[in-house]
């Protein structure tokens, strides 16, 4: 069974996350997450809700705790995402920084050598954040912003966000049965 961590950091996006888990709830997936103060207080702001009331998550560990299983290579996940990701999120993965457990379970990830994706969300981007995202790239990242495909005609902000959390879904490597691709002749 697959292990996934998911991340939530300050950034505007949570109907993203949202869609994502409800997306994956039914796989055979088990999903720990991680939600920084800002990520909260975000995800309260947009969806009226705290972390723990997300699907699918079955355990968070706290932000600031270095002990956690997420900030060992042997904990054994087998992809992260942190979504939505901060510039600032970016900005400290990208320097290899481990301020918190966020950025310490994305050095994990990268320094073993899993999956890690990266849903950047700001606009525009400056220089800088340029500059960071292709070095975490460089460092074996994926950067995934939040864009969704509009070529399936959706309808509502819901149903672009699910072409969004398909796309996340192919990067983490996570089989969805119902899921859409271009050319298959249907719409959301």
């Amino acid at each position: 069974m697959k292990k996934l961590l998911v991340a939530v950091t300050g950034a505007s996006g949570m109907l993203y996350l949202r869609s994502f888990l409800q997306v994956i709830s039914g796989q055979e997936i088990v999903v720990h997450g991680i939600c920084s103060p800002s990520g909260r207080k975000v995800l309260q702001m947009e969806q009226q809700m705290a972390p723990e009331g997300l699907p699918m998550v079955s355990r968070w560990f706290d932000y600031g705790d270095f002990a956690a299983a997420p900030a060992s290579g042997s904990a054994d996940y087998s992809a992260m995402v942190v979504l939505p990701c901060s510039m600032g999120s970016l900005a400290a993965i990208a320097a290899g920084l481990s301020i918190n457990l966020i950025h310490r379970a994305a050095d994990v990830m990268l320094k073993e050598r899993r999956r890690l994706v990266l849903a950047v969300r700001e606009t525009p981007f400056n220089r800088t954040h340029l500059q960071n995202m292709l070095q975490a790239h460089d460092a074996g990242a994926v950067i995934c912003p939040p864009m969704p495909g509009f070529y399936m005609n959706p309808t509502t902000l819901d149903e672009a966000a699910t072409t969004y959390s398909w796309r996340l879904a192919d990067q983490l490597g996570i089989e969805i049965a119902d899921r859409k691709r271009w050319g298959d002749g249907s719409s959301c």
